[in-house]
């Protein structure tokens, strides 16, 4: 989902979330990084993102990221986010797309040990979440993901 999904959504001067750089040239770096947003807006759920490509690869977990092994949650796919949405925090108003509170839950670093088209493999090193987690995509099911925790 390009980043001009995400731009469209949103209105720059009445939000504080970031706009992002118009144009990045981008060099992947290592390590790459996540971050899992505690996002109040009309019901509680986590946004989950991973540095990929140049953006954040998004995804809502209405329950929350897996803590026990061989725990699954869905995963709905979202709009890629500009890296500068790593360390955003703040509220978003009443109005805008995503309205409420956004705080940051964890941050910190992953490996890649696996992607294709419908699944990426992944080892997190968060200061609250770390471990081997796994995102499958439902087969015909458009947004729809699993995250499973594998160890």
């Amino acid at each position: 989902m390009p980043i001009e999904n995400y731009k469209k959504k949103r209105n720059f001067s009445q939000t504080p979330e970031p706009e992002g750089e118009v144009e990045r040239k981008y060099k992947e770096r290592k390590p790459l990084s996540f971050v899992i947003h505690e996002h109040h807006a009309s019901h509680l759920h986590w946004d989950f993102r991973l540095e990929m490509e140049g953006v954040l690869k998004s995804w809502a977990l209405p329950k929350g990221v897996p803590q026990s092994l061989k725990e699954k949650r869905l995963a709905v796919q979202t709009e890629d986010h500009p890296l500068e949405y790593l360390t955003f925090e703040g509220k978003i108003p009443e109005g805008e797309y995503g309205a409420g509170q956004v705080i940051i839950f964890d941050i910190g670093t992953y490996d890649l040990i696996e992607r294709k088209q419908e699944k990426i493999e992944f080892i997190l090193d968060g200061k609250k979440v770390k471990g081997k987690y796994a995102l499958i995509k439902f087969k015909g099911q458009g947004k729809n993901w699993l995250l499973i925790k594998l160890s």
